[in-house]
């Protein structure tokens, strides 16, 4: 067997160039293509961990980002990747499994429909029926006085085009990635039989194809019933009726279909299962143009009124649903959860922590969407009362609650920074104190520093509760929405039963608007800058790719997932190199330690015996443990460890606020909490180096926090150890001894 060891390494969130990852001036593409590719040097270096050892990266990066247009398209469908996240961050209890699945899935849909809704008031109540019926409206917009004056039907019929084109644009977008993953499966041969296995190896096209189909449906029968309720104000004739029976119908079919998980998840082709949902999907197509058609030709007279008929209470039945189900999903979490103390990360509510999010996020980008063109539309109407004038009630409620869900968690937020920064400013002096025992006299300022970002690194754990009370605020707020069916303002409700003056509660209201519209911005602006900036992707990106790593489960229009190609992709390059007769290094770091260890789970284990790994700023342990229950447990974690003898070492500084300790933190006097061979794996890096300037310099080592540790050589030495193990012939344990403390 050959010696030449391969070094593969695998970067993380920040999207880093092959140059930097290997450390070189000039790399080689030898697999793989833009996208996702593996590199090499392009010349001879003596770079590596050591002697008879190949340089090669793996950069993913371009996978869940893209193109600037495509990064910015899925920053405004973030709530659908929310709700996409929300399945499977359900808890690892098997009885519980397809109830949590069906009611995650069900919010997704209620997401659709609520973008759909958004749109039709958009174009339908806003733009055909009141700015077509207003001369003032339409005075000087000849883009729009070309439709002004004709009948009521023929405008609805028109606009309703909008809407339906953007449920065609959103079809049409959510297909094209499972083509670019087709040629991408893992093999199906001796793989783990852990849940986590199943990222890359499970093929999930049937899947989001008839999520995507069920989707499509129902938007376009959503559409058909605010066409529908409209043309009914006045009295519905016998066509009417039996058109809003088909409708009813094709939406009761996608709700039950949803609610039957066993037979949906289906990861095998199954002919007739894909028909039906095809066929559904067909059936919703053809019933919208037979509503069109319907609504333009119908002869009979049209309410008069200041809104679209029925728009308003379609709108808060919707809200109403989605009430509904995010206190069906939390009373499940809390029934199925385990009841001893610690034993499921977030109580087990992380799945309804996030579709909250997801719904309230939705929420309020829809309800802003309709102000910001019924603020255009009225000229020079103030805000506060175009928001009492301009929306319905459920929409002014969905503004307001927002913006008490958001003011009332800073609230929360300031005294949780307080008071847990004397904490943890405690806890970094003590780790401070034991790492530089001989502290200089011209150190304290850099100490100070070095305590500083251990203190802010450990607020990470802080966030988690932060997130909890901001679900439970937007699942409140969520619910006051339903107010709306009495047709009562927030100011009118708030001075009556508050006593707080209707204008102060206006101008909130105003003040929120003004704040989802900041908050569209920033996130637009976001990912550009995420696309184009190393230096910010390395923050916004670790949010990214944790919500695109996990394939579409719930909701079809979320982002495609990157760990569908990647996964596969490591798996089969390392098993063509192990069977060229190359062990493989396999070092990863942030995100990139997930991708390792879902491909560690699918090597073979003639494969895997000759392959060691490293991690560093792996958050593992700290995020995906607690965020994903039923896929990172320590059941996977020692799994892992096993299939690859054991040789594995997982490198962590306390001033990283991402990454950590994987089986035990091993700090000096602090307990070893699990036995060997786990006990070798955690080998904390003192950081920085050191507070002074070493000799010939004149600054001290800089903080490193985050940033990847291959141009440590704490790392090179850990390199060497595990390549000298891999030479070994059989080498199935850890190395004796202690793990190192990194000093």
């Amino acid at each position: 067997m050959s010696d030449d060891v391969v070094e593969l390494r695998v970067h993380g969130a920040a999207s880093a160039s092959a140059a930097q990852v290997l450390d070189v001036a000039e790399v080689e593409q030898v697999a793989g293509d833009r996208s996702g590719g593996f590199y090499r040097p392009r010349r001879q270096c003596s770079c590596g961990s050591g002697e008879r050892v190949t340089l090669e990266a793996y950069r993913w990066g371009d996978l869940p980002s893209g193109t600037v247009v495509r990064t910015l398209s899925l920053v405004f469908l973030l709530p659908f990747m929310l709700a996409n996240l929300a399945i499977w961050m359900r808890p690892a209890n098997r009885g519980s499994d397809a109830t949590v699945r069906s009611l995650c899935r069900l919010l997704a849909l209620t997401l659709t429909a609520l973008y759909v809704l958004a749109f039709a008031g958009v174009t339908l109540d806003l733009v055909a029926w009141k700015c077509m019926g207003s001369s003032h409206c339409l005075a000087g917009r000849i883009w729009l006085s070309w439709l002004g004056g004709q009948p009521v039907g023929l405008r609805l019929a028109v606009l309703a085009v909008v809407p339906a084109a953007a449920i065609g644009l959103l079809w049409r977008a959510s297909a094209r990635p499972g083509k670019v993953f087709d040629a991408f499966r893992a093999p199906a041969d001796e793989v783990s039989g852990h849940r986590l296995s199943e990222i890359g190896q499970w093929d999930a096209g049937p899947l989001v194809g008839r999520l995507r189909s069920i989707h499509v449906a129902a938007a376009f029968a959503t559409l058909d019933v605010v066409l529908l309720a409209a043309r009914a104000a006045t009295g519905a004739s016998a066509s009417t009726i039996a058109l809003a029976v088909i409708t009813g119908t094709v939406l009761a079919t996608c709700v039950i279909l949803l609610c039957l998980p066993s037979v949906i998840d289906r990861a095998a082709l199954d002919q007739r299962l894909d028909r039906i949902t095809r066929t559904v999907r067909t059936v919703a197509v053809v019933l919208t143009i037979v509503v069109t058609a319907h609504v333009l030709a119908s002869p009979a007279p049209w309410h008069e009124g200041s809104g679209l008929p029925g728009y308003g209470a379609i709108l808060t039945s919707l809200f109403v649903a989605q009430t509904t189900l995010l206190i069906a999903l939390g009373a499940v979490l809390l029934w199925a959860r385990h009841r001893r103390r610690g034993a499921v990360p977030l109580l087990g509510l992380g799945a309804l922590v996030i579709a909250a999010s997801a719904v309230s996020l939705a929420v309020a980008v829809s309800a802003e969407l309709v102000y910001r063109v019924a603020d255009f539309l009225d000229r020079d109407a103030p805000t506060g009362e175009g928001l009492a004038s301009g929306l319905p009630p459920a929409l002014t409620w969905a503004i307001f609650g927002f913006f008490r869900a958001v003011l009332f968690t800073l609230v929360v937020a300031v005294p949780v920074i307080l008071i847990s920064r004397r904490r943890r400013r405690r806890a970094a002096a003590a780790i401070v104190a034991c790492d530089y025992p001989d502290r200089p006299p011209g150190a304290a300022t850099r100490l100070r520093q070095v305590r500083n970002a251990i203190g802010r690194a450990r607020f990470t754990e802080r966030l988690i509760p932060l997130a909890v009370v901001y679900a439970c605020l937007a699942g409140i707020g969520t619910a006051t929405t339903t107010v709306g069916l009495l047709d009562l303002l927030p100011s009118e409700s708030v001075q009556r039963y508050a006593r707080l003056p209707g204008d102060l509660i206006t101008f909130s209201i105003a003040f929120g608007s003004w704040g989802i519209a900041a908050i569209i911005l920033g996130l637009a602006v976001g990912g550009i800058f995420a696309y184009r900036t190393v230096e910010f992707r390395r923050h916004v990106g670790v949010l990214w790719d944790l919500g695109t790593f996990w394939p579409r489960a719930a909701h079809p229009f979320a982002p495609p997932c990157y760990a569908e190609r990647a996964v596969p992709e490591l798996t089969r390059r390392i098993t063509y190199l192990v069977g060229r007769g190359n062990p493989v290094l396999l070092t990863a770091h942030s995100h990139g330690s997930v991708l390792a260890a879902a491909t560690v789970l699918q090597l073979p284990p003639q494969v895997s015996s000759r392959v060691a790994l490293i991690t560093h700023g792996s958050p593992l342990r700290r995020l995906y443990a607690r965020l994903f229950p039923a896929f990172v447990d320590d059941e996977v974690l020692h799994e892992i460890g096993a299939r690859v003898g054991w040789r594995w070492v997982n490198l962590w500084r306390d001033t990283d606020s991402i990454g950590g300790w994987i089986f035990s933190a091993h700090r000096t006097g602090g307990p070893v909490t699990v036995g060997r061979p786990a006990a070798t794996v955690d080998r904390r890096l003192r950081d920085p180096a050191d507070v002074v300037a070493p000799p010939g310099d004149s600054v001290p080592p800089p903080i490193q926090g985050h940033r990847p540790c291959g141009s440590d050589q704490r790392y090179a030495e850990t390199a060497r150890e595990l390549i000298e193990r891999l030479r070994q012939p059989m080498d199935s344990g850890p190395p004796p001894g202690d793990p190192s403390t990194g000093r």
